[in-house]
């Protein structure tokens, strides 16, 4: 399998959003363009299960049921539209759908692994405290 590195995706990247044609987001820069790839309610949420391997939303609903369908399917569509996530129709009976990560995907496992590893605890309750 080939290796694929984020830096291969930078002119991809550059091409669809650093214009504001098109009604595309425009972005400054990588780093940008990766938080809002992987922002939002469910996003992280839905990445740390497809990290396991692939996962069906029947899944993904039981496993965040405080989340609606409606919010889960468009974190869905926003993964895949990115890149990040594979849908896979499976045609068995029951039919049902997967999602799996990407060759791409698979290369923000460091990210979220680097992330894990931070102490946010003292940050986060101070956060608390504040509200």
């Amino acid at each position: 399998m080939k290796q694929i590195k984020i830096s291969d995706y930078t002119s991809t990247i550059s091409q669809l959003f650093m214009t504001s044609e098109n009604n595309q987001i425009s972005f400054n820069c990588p780093k940008e363009f990766l938080l809002k790839m992987l922002t939002g309610k469910w996003k992280p949420c839905i990445f740390r299960y497809a990290i396991q391997g692939p996962v069906r939303f029947g899944q993904i609903i039981k496993l965040l049921p405080e989340a609606t369908r409606q919010s889960l399917t468009k974190a869905l569509r926003e993964l895949e539209e990115s890149n990040i996530l594979e849908r896979k129709v499976i045609k068995l009976k029951p039919l049902h759908v997967e999602y799996n990560l990407t060759e791409l995907g698979l290369e923000f496992i460091p990210i979220f692994k680097a992330v894990d590893e931070l102490n946010l605890l003292p940050v986060m309750q101070k956060k608390t405290e504040l509200i």
